[in-house]
């Protein structure tokens, strides 16, 4: 219901105003700090080999689009 009154674009602001504010909060190093935690807790879950996995399939995809948009 509230998506249909304000449209998307409501989601997208309020996002960036809550960034926004926590970039101020915080500091722009928060953002860093909180990668990393992910990063470390995604290590621990899938081990390290997952980061090769994922960066073969993201080097394939990009190869993909950018085959397509080639004359």
């Amino acid at each position: 219901m509230v998506k249909k009154k304000y449209g998307p674009s409501f989601y997208s602001e309020i996002g960036r105003k809550g960034g926004q504010a926590t970039k101020k909060a915080y500091g722009p190093d928060f953002y860093s700090k909180i990668g990393e935690k992910g990063g470390e807790m995604v290590k621990e879950k899938h081990g390290p080999s997952f980061y090769s996995e994922i960066g073969k399939k993201g080097g394939r995809m990009r190869a993909n689009k950018q085959m397509k948009f080639e004359f």
